[in-house]
């Protein structure tokens, strides 16, 4: 991977006046900066915000000259951007997209991580994610609602109850996205234990609110464990070591957690996943100097890995795969049983994408928390009977640093997102809110995304792989005139394994930006009740004849 080094820290802009002609323009370039604000980003000085190298521009060159494209981007004008590199500005009209984003997309026969790492040797390519090349990143909470909701779904199936008191959760990876997992255990009352190489991102993590303690040895982490599960206190505890040393650890000992999972970075074999019997540093040296050889140790360490996750799951764990394609490159290992790990979708969340559910997500364009708690008090408002979403806010309020913009992530569906939204764009029109709000949403969305090893898993239908879905996701957003839409190839399971859809919104209190919302807002979330009905979901059925969705022709007719 070429290393470029910037040698300089951005920040978005706050407060209510455009540096750019609309606030379309002024979103997408603050969201830009503040994908890549030091609070947010893993590693800004190359332009890395999450998930081993997901970038939020190709290089300097391009992220200055999108700053200054944005500026100069007029409200019925169109900018394309390939790859993190702006490449074309066209006429289009006021409710179009301003902003047009492909990443890290190839043909198919050619989406291998060997023919990509060549593109981007050559600058040719970069690897976009989800939400980071996409410019809607916002830190740690942005996985952290689906988190807390995969824990506490996994303990109503594995014990009857979402209430995690007194049970233990073993996980790895404290990164960008994983590093949401020890506030998201400590939510669902649990106990966490994760087992992170990096000491530098626990204590990251400790700084941000995520992490409560450090330690080196496993014996002394299981010491804490037993100390806090006997007397039901949530904890998370950060564990320096290797997971693929860990786990098989757990197993000679007889340590039995009540969870396994695992969300180390391990879609990315030679920049992600680090292998055991290395120190990060030597790790570090090795994949500079012979990255085949870096690659062949890291899957054989993922072999090992998720080994030690079967005999757990065996001695009766409930194990599962939280999406980051360990599993086949575990097989590749010689692990020929990895998938008897279910993915986490089809284990727990398949029913809330039947109902359009989903990681939704607003940011304050103002940079003022007070105009999050205000949205917060509208959503406890508007959504007061829902006991999960109202636990959710508040737990939130109480226990979320802000990383960068401040934001809020909440699971909504098919018919909340677009009234939520259409009254936050009437509280900027009235003042009530300083700046205007941005919606956005995860990529891994109810009806975005084709990626046979985690959302679309285990499809009724067996219609994993068809990438049509979020190919017509992104058309219908962008005939919907969403402020800006992406396409991307690969994130969260690497290349070859998946291609999905973002878009993204601003609420600026106009009448144009109602207008949007009622549209984007209602075909988005439609998108993932009509993927499901397609796919023979009877929940999905339901929930689209309650809703009206109009689907031409369904399953059995």
């Amino acid at each position: 991977m070429k290393k470029q080094t910037g040698q300089r820290t951005v920040r978005a802009p706050r407060g209510n006046q455009l540096q750019c002609k609309g606030w379309a323009q002024e979103a997408a370039m603050r969201m830009l900066l503040n994908n890549l604000d030091p609070e947010v980003a893993e590693d800004p000085d190359h332009l890395i915000v999450y998930g081993g190298i997901g970038k939020a521009a190709r290089d300097w060159r391009s992220f200055d000259q999108l700053i200054a494209s944005l500026k100069e981007l007029d409200n019925d004008e169109t900018l394309l951007v390939q790859s993190g590199k702006p490449v074309g500005l066209f006429r289009t009209h006021e409710a179009a997209p301003r902003v047009l984003i492909a990443n890290s997309n190839l043909v198919p026969s050619w989406a291998t991580w060997d023919h990509f790492y060549d593109l981007e040797e050559k600058g040719l390519m970069m690897y976009g994610q989800m939400t980071a090349g996409s410019w809607i990143y916002i830190g740690a909470q942005g996985i952290l609602q689906g988190t807390y909701l995969s824990f506490i779904e996994a303990g109503k199936k594995a014990f009857g109850t979402p209430d995690l008191t007194g049970r233990f959760i073993v996980t790895g990876g404290m990164g960008g996205m994983s590093g949401a997992q020890p506030l998201a255990g400590k939510m669902a009352n649990a106990v966490i234990l994760v087992v992170e190489v990096d000491r530098s991102r626990i204590e990251r993590k400790m700084k941000e609110g995520y992490c409560d303690v450090l330690v080196e040895s496993l014996d002394e982490a299981l010491k804490l464990v037993e100390k806090f599960t006997s007397s039901g206190q949530p904890a998370s505890i950060g564990l320096v070591g290797n997971c693929a040393d860990v786990l098989p650890a757990l197993v000679e000992k007889g340590v039995t957690p009540d969870f396994v999972t695992d969300q180390t970075s391990a879609h990315d074999p030679l920049n992600g996943y680090v292998p055991n019997g290395l120190t990060l540093a030597e790790a570090n040296e090795l994949r500079e100097n012979d990255p085949k050889a870096y690659e062949k140790r890291s899957i054989e360490a993922m072999g090992k890995h998720v080994q030690a996750m079967l005999d757990l799951q065996k001695a009766g764990a409930e194990t599962f795969d939280y999406g980051n394609n360990i599993r086949a490159y575990a097989k590749q290992a010689g692990v020929s049983n990895a998938f008897h790990i279910p993915g986490f979708v089809p284990a727990y969340i398949r029913p809330l994408f039947c109902e359009g559910k989903g990681p939704f997500r607003w940011a304050a364009l103002s940079g003022n928390p007070e105009d999050i708690y205000t949205l917060d008090r509208l959503a406890l408002e508007m959504f007061r009977e829902d006991e999960g979403l109202v636990n959710w806010i508040r737990m939130a309020q109480k226990m979320v640093k802000w990383q960068g913009l401040p934001a809020r992530i909440c699971w909504l569906g098919y018919g909340d997102r677009d009234r939520f939204a259409l009254r936050a764009n009437e509280m900027v029109a009235s003042g009530e809110l300083e700046a205007p709000i941005v919606f956005g949403r995860d990529h891994l969305d109810c009806g975005s995304v084709a990626s046979p090893n985690r959302e679309t898993e285990g499809m009724k239908d067996g219609s994993d792989a068809v990438a049509d879905w979020p190919i017509l996701n992104a058309l219908i957003n962008t005939a919907g005139g969403a402020s800006w839409v992406s396409v991307h190839h690969g994130g969260g399971v690497g290349m070859g394994y998946s291609v999905h859809a973002g878009q993204v919104l601003v609420a600026d209190g106009s009448q144009l930006a109602k207008e949007r919302i009622k549209r984007v807002l209602i075909s988005d979330p439609g998108m993932g009740i009509v993927r499901h009905v397609d796919a023979g979901y009877d929940r999905a059925l339901d929930v689209a004849n309650e809703k009206g969705v109009h689907i031409p022709l369904k399953k059995g007719d």
